[in-house]
């Protein structure tokens, strides 16, 4: 059968769950690739057969995203003739991990898409939800990446179509060491400047991963690193503590290593309000800005929290395949049940 794994590149938690993905795909037949977006720093280990630009969210230095910035830095006739261009048609299945151009030419031309995302997960009654929300951010949720049938990864299971979170292997093999005063800090969506002034007064060891620096440097407290996967992950592994916007791959890997947890959602970001209120009620502390004394509460607080994880990603995909796919014939050494 022919598979074609579609996933974005704005943010970097859509590729680290992609490398968990693909290497079971491939077991059970043909796959191609397609990404879009361009705002991520993590590798993708895997052969490319379509790369887009697709249409990606635009932030200002405040940690909000911008609409206007948004409207204008994006090609949307580059989008619209790559939705036209993509043979949707020549695939038994795509699987949509909230990427437009698949979704979006499934959707015109009758392509056989199922969503498998996070972003799916937050469209279902159950998903905890902000009391109030932002309706131009709702409709781009609906209809970034349209798709009649989803499934989702949460926090926790909120509905039979949701899955707990998928922890990559690289984070599995850790083995986690606390070392008491050591904070990573990865706050895209605000300046460097602007994290520095907020933390160096708060009298711990801040370790900052930016995208704005492509060298090491310090600033008192605070040491400033670009970002590269390994050394965050060492960071990772031997920190107290994990200070981050409220995605979904990053708090889900600090909960499921036993580390400290505070988030802030991006503002005007949906995603990332839900994400909020749903960690919320798991007991993770969340702010709306960067704020100093409760920033430096949290770095002497002892909130530890237990997080259920999918047990088997293998099975998953098994089961979504055997229900959704067009034809399951051509499937190599991989049996279904």
């Amino acid at each position: 059968m022919k598979i074609l794994y579609a996933f974005q590149k704005t943010g970097n938690g859509h590729i680290a769950r992609a490398q968990e993905i693909i290497p079971i795909l491939q077991k059970i037949g043909t796959v191609d690739l397609l990404t879009s977006g361009n705002q991520s720093q993590l590798d993708i280990p895997f052969k490319i057969n379509y790369n887009f630009n697709g249409i990606s969210l635009v932030y200002n230095k405040k940690g909000k995203v911008s609409y206007l910035k948004t409207l204008l830095q994006n090609n949307y006739w580059k989008f619209f003739k790559n939705v036209f261009q993509l043979h949707v048609n020549s695939y038994d299945l795509i699987i949509n991990d909230f990427e437009p151009v698949s979704a979006w030419a499934s959707k015109l031309k009758g392509g056989n898409c199922i969503s498998l995302s996070h972003q799916a997960s937050l469209l279902f009654e159950n998903t905890p939800k902000p009391k109030k929300t932002d309706l131009l951010s709702h409709l781009i949720l609906k209809l970034y990446a349209p798709c009649k049938i989803k499934y989702g990864f949460h926090f926790k299971s909120y509905h039979p179509n949701l899955f707990p979170p998928v922890i990559r292997e690289k984070i599995k093999r850790l083995k986690p060491q606390s070392s008491e005063g050591n904070f990573v800090v990865y706050l895209p969506a605000f300046s460097d400047e602007k994290i520095i002034k907020t933390l160096s007064r708060i009298p711990v060891n801040w370790h900052i991963f930016s995208r704005y620096t492509s060298t090491e440097f310090y600033v008192n407290n605070c040491s400033l690193y670009p970002i590269n996967e390994d050394d965050f992950l060492f960071k990772l592994n031997h920190c107290e503590g994990v200070l981050c916007h409220a995605g979904f791959e990053l708090p889900a890997e600090t909960l499921y290593l036993n580390k400290k947890l505070l988030v802030i959602p991006i503002k005007k970001q949906l995603e990332q309000e839900y994400n909020a209120v749903a960690l919320k009620k798991l007991g993770v502390l969340t702010l709306e800005k960067l704020d100093t004394n409760l920033i430096d509460l949290w770095t002497r607080s002892q909130i530890l929290i237990d997080l259920e994880v999918a047990k088997d990603l293998e099975d998953i995909l098994k089961d979504l395949i055997e229900k959704h796919s067009i034809s399951i014939t051509s499937m190599g050494n991989y049996q279904l049940a």
